[in-house]
């Protein structure tokens, strides 16, 4: 029976693993699906086990969360940003963490106007997690889908902090160095809006915690663009120290200064995020904010945990690490330079 099912390329079933132990198909179900509250020893559950690891079972996954009431998918909504290099490891990092933990991380990215129904409806998924707080027709869309689980919960006034800390050092940073008036650069792309918004407001609340007046917000840089962003009108307005909403933000900002004949960091000074390669591979080289990758990725599968299993709430302080990495982008003020 084992041989013609593999050759005939059928689906092996439950069925089949009791059949071949001569144990009831209630047994391996039991097994297979993870039920609480039964009484399969030990030994059993491992017959079990092996039995279908031999047999190449594969579970159904539908029948599987209609008897568990578990699909152990958790689906990660991404807004349409860029796929970069820290988001792209943010990501690795959470998958390699939820398969610890028996769960598959799949990520969605909705587009408003498709056609297609949106994956917490027919996957049901145990868990969807989302970067930034979901919009109010989103989280009416998945409640309508019976998803019980989202993250961050609409129904508490919690926050992504993981968005927070790395625009509060590099106004620090700045503010170490002498720097008063500040500016703040965001990207061009409109994808990367609500991002740009929360750094935005990071930054200005880190600037007015230090006594300094709000970064100003500096025209969008389009990376990539012919169009140089205005260094020299902002060099003109006083401003000497540069938030970048990112690397690529910095590298365009330094360019465009060095073609205007500004130097950096002698008259301007610019500080990126994400520490990606391109902060390294620029000169000068970028000032830049570094997120534990590892720690980040620890930290969302964490949360999905704590969501399914009532595990303690992870402390995002202890599980990742926000530093800046302080590079040749960025020196004292020039108003305390000789």
């Amino acid at each position: 029976m084992t041989v013609a099912s593999q050759s005939s390329g059928r689906r092996v079933t439950a069925a089949d693993i009791a059949r071949s132990l001569g144990v009831s198909r209630a047994t391996v179900g039991f097994v297979l699906n993870e039920t609480p509250g039964q009484t399969i020893s030990p030994a059993t559950t491992a017959r079990v086990l092996a039995e279908a690891r031999r047999l190449g079972y594969r579970p159904h996954i539908a029948a599987r969360a209609l008897a568990s009431g578990r699909s152990h998918l958790v689906l990660l909504v991404l807004p349409d940003w860029p796929i970069e290099h820290s988001l792209r490891e943010n990501i690795d990092e959470a998958t390699q963490a939820l398969d610890e933990h028996g769960y598959t991380l799949i990520t969605f990215t909705p587009h408003e106007g498709a056609r297609s129904r949106p994956l917490w409806e027919t996957l049901q998924p145990d868990v969807v997690m989302g970067l930034l707080r979901f919009p109010a027709p989103l989280i009416r869309s998945m409640r309508e889908a019976g998803v019980e689980r989202i993250i961050p919960d609409p129904d508490e006034a919690s926050n992504t902090r993981y968005s927070e800390g790395g625009p509060r050092l590099q106004v620090e940073h700045l503010h170490e160095l002498g720097h008063r008036r500040l500016g703040f650069a965001r990207p061009g792309d409109p994808r990367l809006v609500e991002l740009a918004d929360a750094r935005e407001a990071a930054a200005t609340a880190a600037a007015v915690n230090l006594g300094l007046e709000a970064p100003r917000t500096l025209e969008p840089v389009c990376v990539g663009s012919e169009l140089d962003p205005p260094v020299q009108a902002w060099v003109d307005a006083g401003i000497t120290g540069v938030v970048a909403f990112n690397d690529d933000v910095a590298a365009a900002i330094i360019g465009a200064a060095a073609r205007a004949g500004i130097a950096v960091p002698r008259s301007l000074s610019v500080v990126g995020h994400d520490d990606t390669p391109t902060a390294l591979m620029f000169e000068p080289r970028i000032s830049s904010v570094q997120i534990d990758s590892t720690g980040l990725g620890h930290y969302l599968a964490a949360l999905a945990i704590h969501a399914l299993d009532g595990t303690p709430t992870p402390d995002w302080e202890q599980t990742s690490a926000v530093t800046l990495i302080s590079r040749e982008s960025t020196s004292v003020s020039p108003s305390t330079q000789e």
